[in-house]
This record gives C-alpha cells, structure tokens and sequence, in this order.
C-alpha cells in the first residue's frame, strides 16, 4: 500500500482530525473581508483565522480552497507548525500576499481551535498578559489644517491620546484625507499629484497642531511610501521639533536597505512593515536597524505564529510593535493583534478602528475600544464568532483600490507608488 503523504505524519495525540478547510467572504463596511473556517471531526469544534487581501481576495479564496484545503483535511489540528509549514513549502515558490494570506487564515484557525480546546483565550496560550490593555490610535483628517485639528480635537475628546494627522494634498493621489482638485490641470496629467507640494505643507500641519492640541497628544502621521530617500531624509529632520510619536512608510519596499540612513538623520522614530508579506521581509526591517516601529499587517505575513517570532525579535533588538489594523482587517485579525500587544514587551502601539454595526452583527464578539483601549476576550479563542447568514447579507466585490491606484499620477502622468 502506497505511503500516504498528506497524512499525519507522527501519531497524533487524540483522534481528531480536520474535516473542512473553507474562506468566507463578507463585505459589511463595503470593504472585503476574508475569514478561513476549519471545521473538525469533534462536533461544533471550529477555528475562524483572518485571511484578508482586499484587493486580491478572490485569489485567496481559491487559493484556501482547491490547493491548501487538501493539504490539511484529516490531518490533526494541533500541529499548527507543521501544518502552517507544509502550507508554505508546498508551492515551491513561497511568499507573497495571496500566499501568505491564506496560509495567516489557516494559522489563526488553527490557534482559534487550540484556545477552544483549552478553554482559554489565545493569549493565555501565548504566555499570559504582560499588560492589562493595548493603547490604540486612530486617524484624524481633513482639506485643511484647521479641518484636520478639529478632527484631531473629537477624536481626543473620545478619550484618544494617540492620533494620526492627514491633511489633503491636492490631486488623484491624496492619501488618508479628503479629495481635494490637483492644481494642475492643464498639465500631461489634470488631476496630478506633487510630492513637492505634500513636503512642503505637512510641516505647517504639524506646526499648528503643537499649537492647538493638547502638550499630551501623542502625533503619528503616514507618508504612505511616496518619498525618495533624500526626501524622506528631509521630511524626518523638518519635523524633528514637534516630537512625532512616529513617521510611517516614509520609503516604498524597493527602497528599504536605505532606511537606516533616515532614521540616522534624524531623532524622528520611524515606523514601517504594512508591506511586508513574509517574516523573512519583517525580519530584515528589524534586523538591519531599518525601523523604530514594526507594522507589519499580522494576516500578509503568514498569521499568529510568524508574528510571534517577529515580536520576540523586536524585542531583543530594542524595537517596538505596532502591528497595521484598519478597515481592511477583519475583526479576526483585530483579535490577533490584540493578543500580541497584551503578551509582547515591545509593544509600541496599536493602529485601532471602529467596526460599525454591521460588522459587529456578522462578528459577534468583535472587540469594541474604549477610551482608546483595546482588550482581548477572555473567552476561549479569539472569543470572536461568525454569523454566516449576516455575512452573506453583505456580499464582497472588487476592491475599489485599482480605480484609486491607477489615478495615483505626478502631474506629467508618472505613476506613484499608491
């Protein structure tokens, strides 16, 4: 009889066996979400791991599906290495978002399992808490500086001290704030982008700020990977004086073996990962002294486990979390994050967002943030279900970022990193 390679390859410890590997896609923000369900042969035992890439989600719908999925039914599903493992080996060539999006789904699943099965909550499998809760920011914007303070203003007011500051930069290619018209519209490209007019008005943003919020705020702001390094290099020293908590994405993945020279420029702490989509990538940020904050987006680089590693090197490199967790991060994936910040020493701080209440009906269990504190479940898991119903009630389709992508041009037409 021929040797079964996809089975378990050492005795497993109890008879249980994963029955099902599938992707459950909803959109309830209009934003698609992807969460993997393992069932197994334990009646109503099951995992729910995030598996988000919004803009490629029908690629990791397939992906869990008909390649992965086969891999892992009968299989015993406390071997979350293994099985993580061979997920990632089996393709030959490994990496990458679609990857390892799919392989974080099954991850976090299987870690879901694990806390059912011991009737405690991911973190206490993780080593217990190191700190009550996980400080939180959110994202303040508008068309003008006083626009965007305003905003800052309510969001303190709500109990945050941490907030992200984005102020319009006329063109297709503005970023975390409003529309506002390019400037140039007799130009190659009329609705043009200049990152000369967004390096010379974001220190004026955070000149007024220092002014108006107050001496206690805590002041992040995004570049969003438009810069070159002699720019970002001048950005960080110009905005030195107003004591920046961070200053993230200051330089696109092409160019990160020159994000040593910006933070030697300057004291302003740098933050950068959202883009990495392997441990491999997050570890040379933090090996190679390239960053002060490591953000990477915990369901692109392969899930829980990876992450963990990542966190534990932060750690003894003196570098600090602060793991990427808007919109497009499924309240799994919130969950996640949340369990790394509350059982990590280098926890920096926590990208937060406010699920609306459609979110919250297809999640139940889906962590709320109060004043400005996120905390974990104490119920075994992620604490966190999925109402298959709701979600279907709020079907995903095509990411609307290609349509943004493809306007993110310099007035002569050149495509900027979006």
């Amino acid at each position: 009889m021929p040797f079964d390679t996809f089975a378990n390859p050492w005795p497993p410890r109890e008879d249980l066996r994963i029955t099902s590997v599938r992707a459950i896609t909803t959109a309830p923000e209009g934003t698609p979400l992807v969460v993997v369900r393992i069932d197994t042969s334990e009646p109503g035992l099951y995992g729910l791991g995030c598996a988000t890439f919004t803009q490629r989600y029908r690629a990791v719908v397939t992906f869990v599906e008909e390649h992965l999925a086969r891999l892992l039914i009968g299989r015993y599903p406390g071997d979350i290495g293994d099985l993580t493992r061979l997920a990632g080996f089996s393709g030959y060539w490994r990496g990458g978002p679609v990857t390892n999006n799919a392989i974080s789904g099954i991850d976090q699943a299987l870690w879901d399992i694990a806390g059912k099965r011991a009737g405690m909550p991911v973190h206490e499998l993780l080593g217990g808490k190191v700190r009550g809760a996980a400080e939180t920011y959110l994202h303040a914007s508008g068309r003008t500086i006083a626009e965007t303070l305003d905003h800052a203003q309510e969001l303190i007011a709500q109990g945050w001290r941490h907030v992200r500051l984005q102020l319009s930069t006329a063109g297709g290619g503005g970023y975390g704030a409003p529309y506002v018209e390019s400037e140039y519209p007799n130009a190659p490209y009329g609705n043009g982008w200049s990152a000369r007019d967004y390096l010379r008005r974001t220190p004026a943003l955070f000149e007024a700020a220092r002014e108006t919020l107050p001496e206690n705020t805590e002041l992040l702001h995004d570049v969003h990977s438009r810069l070159t390094p002699s720019e970002a290099m001048w950005l960080a020293r110009t905005l030195e004086p107003y004591g920046l908590f961070f200053l993230e994405d200051v330089l696109p993945p092409e160019h990160w073996d020159r994000l040593p020279e910006v933070r030697a420029a300057s004291g302003t702490p740098i933050a950068v990962g959202e883009l990495t989509t392997s441990l491999a990538d997050a570890v040379r940020l933090v090996r190679d002294g390239g960053v002060d904050y490591i953000r990477s987006h915990v369901s692109d680089i392969g899930g829980l486990t990876p992450a963990r590693k990542i966190a534990d090197l932060a750690e003894l490199s003196g570098v600090r979390t602060a793991w990427h967790g808007p919109g497009d991060t499924s309240p799994i994936g919130a969950a996640a994050n949340v369990a790394l910040d509350v059982t990590s020493a280098a926890f920096g701080i926590q990208e937060g967002h406010v699920y609306n209440d459609a979110t919250h009906e297809v999640f139940p269990g889906t962590l709320r943030i109060e004043d400005g504190w996120l905390r974990p479940n104490e119920a075994p898991g992620w604490g966190i279900d999925i109402d298959e119903d709701a979600a279907a009630r709020y079907p995903a389709e095509l990411s609307g970022h290609d349509a943004w992508a493809a306007g993110v041009r310099r007035p002569d037409g050149a495509l900027e990193a979006p």
